[in-house]
């Protein structure tokens, strides 16, 4: 019950703590973790918002050199239509992976808005950090900006976790939340796959035949 009490006074933080709180550390932050939670949807917005801009910009690019394709077809230039395609080709796959991320994250902003409302840290927040996680993997070698703005969520989201567990004597076993995780990240993956089919238009199968042909430049 006492542990309760401090989880609670920890959450929506506390004016004036007592001399004994101040002699035992337990006031290392001022700010209480729900103040933190939002704080970390605040910097979750902010890289949605980037993303839409990186994957608008990546449809523009990718229908400009959509329409050269055709136009170096209605010309008979296989090889220089071959050359855009492969431009494409490295397009989409980061175009994919933007997607993909950005899906997965508004999955984890719906998480934290119910972690913010509910406090129940360990059954939605833990399984975020590892979402988290491992889109900064994929993010790091892509986009470095992008990586070290999720590296920011997924320590502020850690610190939450870790001081939870420190009111609640809850384990932090990020390992036990890793199927979560991955299920998130290919349901993410797969709304991607049929958003690319939407928004991105198949190449002319003459194309998609030389690319395939071509010899892989390395």
């Amino acid at each position: 019950m006492a542990k309760m009490e401090e989880f609670v006074k920890g959450w929506n933080g506390k004016q004036e703590p007592s001399l004994a709180d101040k002699i035992k550390g337990a006031f290392k932050s001022k700010e209480p973790l729900r103040y933190k939670l939002i704080m970390a949807q605040y910097r979750l917005r902010t890289t949605l918002s980037r993303l839409d801009v990186y994957i608008s910009k990546m449809q523009e690019r990718d229908r400009t050199l959509f329409e050269r394709v055709v136009e170096a077809q209605m010309n008979k230039d296989q090889a220089r239509a071959a050359m855009y395609a492969n431009e494409i080709a490295e397009i989409r796959k980061v175009s994919k992976q933007l997607i993909t991320t950005q899906i997965a994250l508004e999955q984890v902003e719906l998480r934290l808005e119910t972690v913010t409302e509910l406090g129940d840290v360990f059954t939605n927040l833990v399984p975020v950090v590892g979402v988290i996680k491992e889109l900064r993997e994929s993010m790091k070698g892509m986009m470095p900006e992008l990586g070290l703005e999720l590296e920011e969520i997924e320590e502020g989201l850690q610190e939450v976790v870790i001081e939870a567990g420190d009111f609640t004597g809850g384990n932090i076993d990020y390992v036990a939340s890793n199927p979560e995780a991955k299920k998130i990240l290919q349901e993410a993956s797969v709304i991607a796959e049929q958003r690319m089919k939407e928004n991105f238009p198949e190449l002319p199968s003459m194309v998609t035949t030389t690319q395939k042909a071509a010899p892989t430049q390395k």
